[in-house]
């Protein structure tokens, strides 16, 4: 696996990044917008998503990186859930759930195998290097 400079090289970021820019966009052109509580709910969980995995990655640690990562994961799921919701108050489209539903599958898998990488790696961050 390569190394990674930044945490905006990571797939699980960029992923993480388009999801919730696509959230924000249902949130800005339906009524989700009216629901405030609903819509900040999965604004602030689908941000978590990336935040989670910068904040871990710039920590410059695999041990508090994965901690993050399973928070990100997390927020991953909650996202998923509040989909659920968000489909239940027909802010969106069945097409549109399950295309998002997906990717939130998707993401968390891939977040998931990223965990395992780390965990099995010799690699143990800048902040292990002298030790």
């Amino acid at each position: 696996m390569a190394t990674y400079k930044s945490f905006e090289d990571l797939e699980i970021w960029q992923l993480s990044r388009e999801l919730c820019n696509d959230i924000y966009e249902i949130i800005e052109n339906s009524d989700l917008k009216n629901n405030f509580r609903l819509a900040n709910q999965i604004d602030g969980s689908s941000g978590s998503i990336m935040d989670n995995i910068a904040e871990g990655f710039e920590r410059n640690g695999n041990r508090e990186f994965i901690q993050f990562l399973y928070i990100s994961k997390a927020s991953c799921g909650e996202t998923r859930s509040q989909l659920y919701r968000v489909l239940d108050r027909n802010f969106i489209s069945n097409e549109k759930f399950e295309v998002l539903k997906l990717k939130t599958i998707d993401l968390s898998k891939k977040i998931g195998g990223f965990i395992f990488y780390l965990q099995n790696s010799d690699l143990k961050g800048s902040k292990y290097k002298n030790r």
